[in-house]
C-alpha cells in the first residue's frame, strides 16, 4: 500500500510541477527518478535502463539528422516551390492549401521543432508578401508540423519513447510506417477543418517586430556628447556607458556612420551620438544633468533604428535556456548576448512596465537589438529557438544537400524495411530504426553536411533527459501496483462504456495530460496505466499503446503541450485563448477518427 501511495504522490507532484513550469521537464523527471530509486520501488538498473535504451538515443540521431540538412540549405526549394508570391489576391483557404501539406510532408521524417523554427519567418514574410497577417497562418504552421508526426514512427519523440517502452515490456515495436493507418486520415481531416472552419477563428494581428518598428519611440533614446563632456577621451569601458543597467548602448552615430557593435575599448570623441535601447529611460535622465551631454531629439533616434532594422532579432526562450528563473537585471543580455531586449511577449501581450524585473520564461518572445554576428554565433545554441531565415546556411554545407537527403531517404527506405532485412554480423545485428539513424547522422557528419561540433550543439539534452527518465518512472508506475490500481479503479468505474469506452478513456486522459504537462511526459505516464488496462480487460494491448502515441503527439489547445505552439505563439502575437478556440476542435476530430479507427485496425 506504501509504494501505491508514494507513487501517486510522487506522479501528483510531478504534474503540478510541470503544468506550474516549477522547473524544466528533465529536472522534474530526474528528481522523481531519484526518489523511486531511493526508496526502492526500482532498482539501479531499472532506474537507468532509459538511458540505454535505443528509442533514446534514435531521438538524440534524429536532432543531429536534422539540424544536418537544415545546415545544407536542402529545405529552401520547398519555399521556392511552395512559397512564392501569388500573382493575384487569393484565399486564405488556398494559401493554408499550399502551406500546410509540405510543411506535415516533411515534419513527418524530419523532428516537427526545428521545420517550425526554419519556417516560422520565411512563412511570415510569405504571408507579408500576400498581405495576410501572421496570426492568420502561424498557427496552421505548427498545427501542420503536427500532422506530420503522427504518420511515421519517427514523425515526433514522443512515437519513439512509445516504441522503446513497447519493446521494453516485451512487445513488438512500432512500425515505420504503423501509425500512418490513422496518422494520415487525421492529418486530412486536419486540413480540412483548418482550410474551411479553422482560419475563420484566427486572429488578425500584427506581429511582435511589426510592434516594436510601430512603436519606436517607447523603446529608444538618445544623447550626443558636447566638447566640455567629462567622457571626450575614455573609452566605452572606462566611461561605463556600455554597462547602464536596463539599457544597451547598440551604436555610436559620428560623421554619419554608425558604429556597431560598440567595442569597448572605441574612444568617445565631441559630437558623438549615443544610441540606447531598453525600457528604462531614468538613467538617462541623469545622464543628461552632466554638463556636456545633451539629449538626442526622437525623431533622429528613430531614423537611426529604422536604418538598422535588420538588426532587428526575434528568439523564442527555449526550455533549457539558461535565462529561465532570471530577470534582464539578474542576466545582463549586452554582456551574454551582445544584445539588447526591446521587448518581451508573453501568452500573445507585450509586458509594458516594469521590464527590467520580468523573469524570462521557456516560451516568451523576446526582441533583441543584436549585431551582425550574433545569427552565426546562436542560431545552434540550446539557448534560443533562433528565428532565422531559411538562407542561413553553412556556405561550405551547400554542395552536400542532394547527398544528404539521399542519405536521409535511404535511412527512411531500411527503417521501413525493418525486420524483413537480414541479420548483420556474428552478432546477429538486426538493422532497425536505431541502427540507421546511426549510419545516417554519421555518415552526414563524415561528408561534411554538419560538423562534429554543431552536432554535439543539436542535441536537445534536456529533451533525452527528460525521456531517459520517463523509462524510469514508467516502471516505478508499474512495479508500485500503481497502474494497476488506477486501470482496476478506471474499468469498475466505466465498465458500462466497455472496452471501446475505456479505450476513449485512457486517449483523453493522455491529451489532457498533454496539453498541460507536454508530449513525452503524458506518453511516460499514460503508458503503463494503459498496459494495465488492457490487461485488466484481456484487450489488445497494442491498440492502448497507439491511442496513447496519438494522443501524446497531438497538442492542438494550448501553447504549453508542444514546442512548436510554443515557438510561434510570440510571432503570431497569440494569446492562450487562441489555442483553445481553434485547437480544441481540432482535438475533438482527432479525437473521434482515432476512436473508431485504431479498434477496426488493432482489434481490441
Amino acid at each position: 500500500m506504501f509504494s501505491v501511495t508514494f507513487t501517486v504522490i510522487v506522479v501528483l507532484l510531478i504534474l503540478a510541477a510541470l503544468a506550474t513550469d516549477a522547473a524544466g521537464s528533465e529536472v522534474v523527471f530526474f528528481s522523481a527518478l531519484g526518489l523511486f530509486l531511493m526508496v526502492g520501488i526500482i532498482s539501479p538498473a531499472e532506474a537507468l535502463s532509459g538511458f540505454a535504451n535505443k528509442g533514446m538515443f534514435t531521438v538524440g540521431l534524429l536532432f543531429i539528422i536534422s539540424k544536418a540538412i537544415q545546415n545544407t540549405g536542402a529545405l529552401v526549394p520547398v519555399e521556392q516551390l511552395f512559397l512564392n508570391q501569388e500573382k493575384k489576391q487569393r484565399s486564405l483557404s488556398f494559401l493554408l492549401a499550399k502551406l500546410m501539406p509540405p510543411i506535415t510532408f516533411l515534419s513527418a521524417f524530419l523532428n516537427n521543432t526545428p521545420i517550425v523554427v526554419l519556417f516560422t519567418p520565411v512563412v511570415r514574410n510569405w504571408a507579408h508578401r500576400n498581405r495576410v497577417n501572421p496570426s492568420k497562418v502561424l498557427i496552421p504552421l505548427s498545427y501542420a508540423a503536427i500532422f506530420g508526426g503522427v504518420c511515421t514512427l519517427i514523425g515526433t519523440s514522443t512515437n519513439l519513447v512509445i516504441h522503446g517502452l513497447m519493446i521494453d515490456n516485451g512487445f513488438k515495436g512500432l512500425g515505420f510506417f504503423e501509425l500512418s493507418a490513422v496518422g494520415l486520415p487525421v492529418a486530412g481531416a486536419g486540413f480540412l477543418y483548418m482550410f474551411f472552419v479553422g482560419h475563420k477563428l484566427l486572429p488578425d494581428r500584427k506581429d511582435v517586430i511589426e510592434e516594436v518598428e510601430t512603436n519606436r519611440k517607447e523603446y529608444l533614446i538618445g544623447i550626443q556628447l558636447t566638447r566640455s563632456c567629462p567622457y571626450r577621451g575614455r573609452t566605452v569601458k572606462e566611461s561605463g556607458l556600455h554597462d547602464i543597467q536596463g539599457l544597451y548602448l547598440y551604436a555610436i552615430e559620428r560623421n554619419g556612420r554608425h558604429k556597431n557593435p560598440v567595442a569597448l575599448d572605441e574612444r568617445l570623441q565631441a559630437g558623438d551620438k549615443l544610441l540606447f535601447a531598453g525600457e528604462d529611460t531614468e538613467p538617462i535622465t541623469e545622464l543628461t544633468t552632466i554638463p556636456g551631454i545633451v539629449p538626442v531629439d526622437q525623431q533622429s533616434v528613430e531614423r537611426d533604428l529604422a536604418s538598422m532594422r535588420n538588426q532587428l532579432t526575434e528568439v523564442v526562450v527555449s526550455s533549457s535556456s539558461p535565462i529561465i528563473g532570471k530577470s534582464i537585471a539578474d542576466f545582463n543580455t549586452h554582456r551574454h548576448y551582445n544584445s539588447a531586449v526591446m521587448a518581451i511577449h508573453r501568452n500573445g501581450e507585450r509586458i509594458d512596465s516594469q521590464m527590467g524585473g520580468v523573469n524570462f520564461k521557456a516560451g516568451d518572445t523576446l526582441v533583441l537589438l543584436t549585431n551582425r554576428h550574433f545569427k552565426p554565433k546562436w542560431r545552434f545554441s540550446q539557448d534560443f529557438y533562433l528565428v532565422s531565415d531559411l538562407d542561413s546556411i553553412c556556405p561550405g554545407a551547400k554542395k552536400k544537400a542532394i547527398p544528404s537527403l539521399i542519405i536521409l531517404g535511404l535511412m527512411i527506405v531500411g527503417a521501413a524495411l525493418g525486420d524483413r532485412l537480414p541479420k548483420i554480423g556474428n552478432a546477429g545485428v538486426q538493422p532497425d530504426m536505431f541502427f540507421f539513424a546511426f549510419a545516417a547522422s554519421m555518415i552526414l557528419v563524415l561528408i561534411g553536411s554538419i560538423s562534429h561540433t554543431k552536432a554535439r550543439d543539436a542535441i536537445r539534452w534536456d529533451i533525452l533527459i527528460t525521456i531517459a527518465c520517463a523509462f524510469g518512472i514508467s516502471k516505478a508506475i508499474q512495479n508500485s501496483g500503481a497502474a494497476q490500481s488506477i486501470a482496476v479503479g478506471m474499468i469498475s468505474i466505466l465498465k458500462s462504456l466497455g472496452p471501446i469506452g475505456i479505450l476513449a478513456t485512457i486517449y483523453l486522459m493522455t491529451t489532457l495530460f498533454t496539453e498541460i504537462i507536454t508530449n513525452n511526459a503524458a506518453a511516460a505516464l499514460m503508458f503503463p496505466i494503459a498496459l494495465s488496462a488492457a490487461q485488466e480487460l484481456g484487450a489488445n494491448p497494442r491498440a492502448f499503446f497507439i491511442a496513447v502515441a496519438i494522443a501524446a503527439s497531438t497538442s492542438f489547445a494550448t501553447p504549453i503541450g508542444y514546442q512548436t505552439n510554443l515557438i510561434v505563439q510570440g510571432a503570431g502575437g497569440y494569446k492562450f485563448s487562441d489555442y483553445l478556440k481553434v485547437g480544441l476542435p481540432l482535438n475533438i476530430i482527432f479525437f473521434s477518427i482515432a476512436i473508431v479507427m485504431i479498434p477496426r485496425i488493432w482489434g481490441i
